[in-house]
């Protein structure tokens, strides 16, 4: 216990966060191929949400997975590589589109239950904190107050805050949803002359190396929409 990094969710569900760049050409044809088969892959395991980089990255696909343990993938895995629909329809013809993949193995942090925007349509906005090495015992506590002095704001609402597991360590996923990217900006704009909120992303902002923020439309197939 004396070696923990900080707490984590009381259970073994993880979620897996996959990132597709797509060659500019087979955008089109990416999205056409999700919307009509993802079907196949959702029949095997939970999807949380399908979006595309508006702003921030391009031609940039992040896609979410909740798992219950690390056997539960295995399994789905295996099942997969042998569903000749899944594989024949979408796998084979898709490969030729991809440039590059990423996956990363991420845990909700243990104050964050994964939410639901208050109404269909809006923005999602991912925004990647890379902090320094210690944990969230070295960097968990100022991290969470800056979280909070956003949502008491009211203009956003958080869906998830992830802390990766397996990929690069260190690295914090916020996942927030907003009616419109104006709406977001303004806001960010009365945020930053909120008092509380300076204070609290000062403190924060001491053990954080890098930050990349982007925003994110949901795709038709996506279950946060």
């Amino acid at each position: 216990a004396s070696l923990a990094t900080g707490p984590r969710q009381n259970n073994s569900i993880f979620y897996e966060i996959r990132t597709y760049d797509i060659k500019p050409s087979k955008v089109k044809e990416f999205v056409e191929m999700v919307n009509k088969y993802l079907h196949l892959r959702t029949a095997h395991s939970e999807l949380v949400g399908f979006w595309s980089a508006e702003l921030g990255a391009m031609n940039r696909f992040v896609h979410v997975w909740k798992y219950d343990n690390f056997a539960h993938r295995t399994a789905v895995r295996h099942a997969l590589a042998n569903d000749k629909d899944w594989q024949g329809k979408f796998i084979s013809p898709a490969l030729h589109l991809i440039e590059k993949q990423h996956s990363e193995a991420a845990y909700l942090v243990p104050w964050c239950q994964l939410g639901k925007p208050p109404k269909e349509g809006g923005m999602y906005e991912w925004v990647t904190f890379q902090m320094k090495p210690g944990g969230p015992a070295l960097w968990g506590e100022a991290f969470q107050a800056a979280i909070n002095a956003h949502i008491n704001t009211g203009y956003t609402k958080l869906i998830g805050v992830f802390h990766t597991e397996y990929g690069l360590l260190n690295t914090v996923h916020v996942i927030w949803w907003n009616e419109s990217p104006d709406h977001r900006a303004a806001g960010r704009h009365s945020a930053h002359e909120d008092a509380r909120v300076v204070a609290a992303v000062r403190d924060s902002v001491r053990f954080l190396e890098s930050q990349q923020n982007v925003l994110l439309i949901p795709l038709p197939c996506s279950p946060l929409k």
